[in-house]
Parts: C-alpha cells; sequence; structure tokens
C-alpha cells in the first residue's frame, strides 16, 4: 500500500510539473504570439482575458463532473488537452484558429487545477501530514523549466510550433503514462451532510475567507509576472536585460519556499506558516515601493517570492480540512478565485500605476496580503480531522487508484 501512495504521489507531483512548464511556455511567448497572429494591443487583453474566465468556467463544471467522474479520471483527460491546445496557439495560421486554441487551453486548465489539486488534497489527507506545498513545489520546477525553454525559442528564434512540439510529445505521453498510478480519495459524489440551501450558505460562510486570500495571493502573483520587469526598468532604471531578472528570482523562491514548506506546517503548524508568509510577502511588496533602485527592487521581488508561494497550496489544503465529506466541490469552487485574483490584479495594478504611480501601485498587494492574516485562523486544522497538532500514521485507506475506474 505504500507503493501505492508513493506512486500516487510522484505521477501527481508529475503532472503539476508539466502544467507549469506548459503555462510558462504559453505566457513567456505572448509577444511571440501576438506577433504571429497580428493581434492588436487593443485585442490583446481580450485574449489574455479569456483564458482565466474560461478556466473559471472550467472549474465550476468540474464541480459538477466529480460527482459522477472521479478527479483522476478528469486529470487524466484534462492534461492532454491543455498540452494539445498549447500546440494549437503555436501551429495555427488564423485568428479563430488562435481564439479557438486558447478556448481549449482555458477550459482545460480550469478542470486540470482542480482535479490535480483534488487529488492533492486527497493524498495529503491519507499520508496524514502535509505534502501540499511539494506539488506546488514541482508546479514552480515545471515553470522554471518551461521559462527557460521558452527563452531558448526565443533567443534562437525558433517558431512558435518548433518550440512547443518536442516538450508536448515528451510530455503528453509522459503525463498519460503517470495517470495509471494516480491514486484518488473518497468516492465520486460525497456531499456535506444535509447540502440544501442552508447548508449551501453555511459552506460559503466557511469558504469565503479562503476564497479572499486565493483571491489577494494570486493578486500578488500577477502583479510580480506582469509588472516587475516594467517597474525595474521604468521606474528603478534598469537595463532591459536586468529587467528580466526579477520574475526568474521570483520563481526560484517560490520553489524554495514550497520546497521546505511542508517541513515548516509539520513543525510549526499552517498558521504559523501563513501568517509568516503574508508578513514576508508585504514586506517584500513595501521593499519593491521604496527600492532605490534595481538591486533592493530584485530584493524585494526575492521576499515576495518566499513568501507568497505558501498561501495557495495551504489555501487548498484548508479547504480539504474543513470540508473532508465534501473537499472536490470545496476545491473547485475555491479554484475559480484563482482566476478572479488573476483578472483582478494586473489591470489594478495597471491602472493605478498610470493613474498614481507604480510605486504606489505595489502598496496594494502588500495591504491585500496583509489581509491575509486576519483569516489565518481558517487554517488551523479542524477537532478530529487531520494534523490536528500530532502527525497520524498513514492509513491504509487510500481509496483506489485510477487504473481501476
Amino acid at each position: 500500500m505504500t507503493d501505492v501512495l508513493r506512486r500516487g504521489r510522484a505521477s501527481l507531483a508529475f503532472s503539476f510539473f508539466a502544467q507549469g512548464a506548459t503555462f510558462a511556455l504559453l505566457v513567456t511567448r505572448i509577444p511571440a504570439i501576438q506577433d504571429r497572429y497580428g493581434v492588436s494591443d487593443g485585442l490583446l487583453p481580450v485574449f489574455l482575458a479569456a483564458v482565466p474566465i474560461l478556466a473559471g468556467v472550467g472549474s465550476v463544471t468540474t464541480e459538477q463532473l466529480v460527482k459522477r467522474i472521479r478527479p483522476s479520471v478528469l486529470l487524466r483527460w484534462s492534461q492532454p488537452v491543455v498540452l494539445l491546445a498549447l500546440l494549437g496557439v503555436g501551429a495555427g495560421d488564423s485568428m479563430a484558429e488562435l481564439a479557438v486554441a486558447l478556448g481549449a487551453f482555458g477550459l482545460g486548465v480550469g478542470a486540470l487545477d482542480a482535479s490535480m489539486n483534488m487529488l492533492g488534497v486527497s493524498l495529503q489527507r491519507t499520508y496524514g501530514r502535509s505534502i501540499m506545498l511539494s506539488f506546488h513545489a514541482a508546479y514552480s520546477l515545471g515553470g522554471i523549466v518551461g521559462a527557460s525553454l521558452a527563452w531558448a525559442g526565443a533567443h534562437w528564434h525558433l517558431a512558435l510550433w518548433v518550440s512547443y512540439l518536442p516538450v508536448v510529445a515528451v510530455l503528453l505521453p509522459a503525463a498519460f503514462v503517470g495517470s495509471r498510478w494516480y491514486v484518488d480519495g473518497g468516492a465520486p459524489g460525497a456531499e456535506v451532510e444535509g447540502e440544501g440551501a442552508e447548508a449551501g450558505s453555511l459552506v460559503f460562510k466557511l469558504l469565503l475567507p479562503l476564497c479572499l486570500v486565493m483571491t489577494f495571493a494570486y493578486i500578488g502573483d500577477s502583479t510580480v509576472s506582469n509588472w516587475s520587469a516594467k517597474y525595474l526598468k521604468d521606474v528603478l532604471g534598469s537595463s532591459e536585460q536586468v529587467a528580466t531578472v526579477p520574475y526568474n528570482v521570483y520563481m526560484v523562491m517560490c520553489l524554495v519556499g514550497r520546497g521546505i514548506g511542508d517541513l515548516g506546517v509539520r513543525r510549526f503548524g499552517a498558521v504559523a506558516v501563513v501568517r509568516l508568509g503574508a508578513v514576508v510577502a508585504a514586506v517584500g511588496f513595501g521593499v519593491v515601493a521604496v527600492a532605490p533602485g534595481a538591486g533592493v527592487g530584485m530584493l524585494g521581488f526575492t521576499l515576495v517570492g518566499l513568501g507568497l508561494c505558501v498561501l495557495v497550496p495551504q489555501t487548498f489544503a484548508a479547504a480539504g480540512r474543513l470540508f473532508p465529506g465534501a473537499s472536490d466541490t470545496a476545491i473547485a469552487r475555491l479554484n475559480v478565485f484563482n482566476y478572479v485574483g488573476f483578472l483582478i490584479g494586473s489591470p489594478l495594478v495597471g491602472a493605478l500605476g498610470d493613474a498614481w504611480s507604480y510605486r504606489g501601485a505595489m502598496l496594494v498587494p502588500m495591504v491585500l496580503v496583509l489581509v491575509t492574516l486576519v483569516y489565518a485562523r481558517s487554517f488551523a486544522p479542524q477537532e478530529g480531522r487531520y494534523g490536528d497538532g500530532h502527525e497520524r500514521a498513514r492509513t491504509a485507506d487510500v481509496g483506489r487508484g485510477s487504473n481501476g475506474l
């Protein structure tokens, strides 16, 4: 049974890695995509906004599908859709083909993100100790690899499909083979006791603090991914080459923080780790806002990555603890606020930067991340559930692997 758990954990970690690489390959080549299809600057935000909106639709749809289909099945088939959609983005010729490919990518990502985190939470419950951050560390590693491959493709002036095809050719069969060892939790369709209008209202009330934390975390994340390069170049006066460094440093620190974060949760508890992460991230944004030059600015973005990286994995884990009988539903609903934060963050910072100043705009994610401290108690283990201050032994009830479906 231990081998089943290990294989399930390794195969799921690979899915997180593949998704990190895939997403990075898309977002880091946006200028090349714009040039290939002749997308105007005015139309580009429409295409970019469509992806998270459709991802939200995919996540909501997944909430309904998991009542009848195991998350492992959804993950097994949504990951190829995302990979093939990436290839479609690189191989298309017309605006209509780009729209179809991005639409498939968005819907697939929503189902993929939701089902991956569902399996991660159920595995953590089975292990009886924090392992959720390790999955998101694999995602960060994939993002670093994907961004590096995108840089190589841009450096050698490779066509998009030439850059994407080898990656898809490697990841697609590997992910599909690995999907044989996914481990599901409980039976599909598990519901909250007494579900109805009253129960649904209670569920939303309990989940709302986590939804806000998820939104704030992704506002911070999108601020770094969309504005760090411009901030260093236009505000802090760095060269264009140096301006590309902060996001890479941010991703590396996310990898480091998530790599050691599970140990911190096991030793000090989720509440302490979330509070520390929020404070470190807020200090980082504060340093960025007052930085006199590029060096200090990069230090600030480094702190943001180290602090912010723990919030999202722990938010999913907390949802699983709050609703042990309906964690899949809770995670699907919570996952929608991933995309809400992404949609709000970049336009908000850009609008404030243009109307006020980009230094002042950096204070907004700082304040929002600090608000996480108000909701930190929502991350506390619930009595009678795993992680109640003592690590329990691994359980033999690991559900069924997806092979048995």
